[in-house]
């Protein structure tokens, strides 16, 4: 799995130490992770390694190794569980002194969170700023349903009898909004039936239209749903490119210097242009070409 997932069409790979890993092959797994990192072609993808949480007594050996061994091979560091921003700060303390001693550079190695839990989620805010390197707070659904008694054992569907609204509206929003406040990325976790792709898509699609970023993979054949989710429709991204470049012409000098004016049956002012570029941005980052432009009204 770790030689396959290198040629796989996913932005980001992450390569476990936590709860895929037996405790007993812990040690192995640490070998394992850094001959995958400095051997492997990563080419395209960020590079990343889940620690375990810091309960538990593999956390600093987890980390001083796999730095020692791969530190220049790797981007970031998932820390699970975090339940209050002093994790996050013991982690950026101990990352920063084996950066010194490594001779590495200070600050590069970036942080990812999991909220797994109700504390994690209390403290969320804190959470988000508690080190500057942190780049995306992730929602971990298994264990945070454990952690409320959420009556259901299918990880990411609504549970038996919540027949109004979505019983994880609150926990994605809650996520998304401090991850907004502090400029990190909100990514949503796994969906773990890998052969209902339907169900994956249908999940999915629920935090991408609140604004997540991502959602994590759990097998290949997950991927292109994923890409596919969370990368805007053509004439969402066609829509978005259509009122920039009105906008841009309409507040020119040659478009009558206007700050709202209309685009078809639609007004749009500096708030359309902001909600404009959101979608403008993803698209080009997924590649889409636009299909359609902007020919400005004639002028007598």
């Amino acid at each position: 799995m770790l030689d396959k997932s290198q040629g796989l069409p996913a932005d980001q790979v992450f390569l476990d130490l936590e709860d895929s890993v037996a405790p007993l092959a812990k040690r192995d797994a640490r070998k394992n992770v850094v001959a995958a990192l400095t051997g492997g072609d990563w080419t395209g993808k960020t590079r990343v390694v889940r620690v375990n949480d810091w309960t538990t007594t593999w956390t600093y050996a987890d980390v001083i190794q796999v730095v020692e061994g791969a530190g220049e091979h790797l981007d970031c560091l998932m820390l699970p569980k975090v339940q209050s921003a002093e994790q996050v700060v013991a982690l950026d303390l101990l990352l920063t002194q084996l950066e010194g001693s490594l001779g590495l550079e200070r600050g590069r190695i970036g942080f990812e969170a999991q909220i797994e839990n109700a504390v994690g989620l209390v403290n969320v805010d804190a959470i988000a700023q508690a080190s500057p390197r942190i780049e995306s707070i992730i929602f971990g659904p298994t264990d945070f349903m454990a952690s409320i008694n959420m009556r259901s054992l299918v990880v990411g569907e609504q549970p038996a009898g919540y027949d109004v609204g979505d019983a994880y509206h609150y926990i994605l929003m809650r996520i998304l909004i401090a991850a907004r406040a502090y400029d990190k990325q909100a990514i949503d976790g796994p969906y773990p039936h890998i052969r209902d792709v339907a169900g994956f898509r249908r999940v999915a699609r629920r935090s991408a239209a609140l604004g997540f970023d991502g959602k994590w993979v759990l097998h290949p054949g997950q991927i292109e749903a994923a890409n596919e989710m969370y990368t805007p429709r053509q004439e969402d991204y066609d829509h978005a490119e259509l009122i920039l470049d009105a906008y841009d012409w309409y507040t020119s000098e040659a478009g009558g210097k206007l700050g709202a004016v209309m685009l078809g049956d639609e007004m749009i002012d500096e708030a359309s242009r902001k909600m404009a570029l959101v979608l403008a941005a993803q698209g080009r980052a997924a590649g889409l070409t636009r299909t359609s432009s902007f020919t400005p009204p004639a002028t007598e």
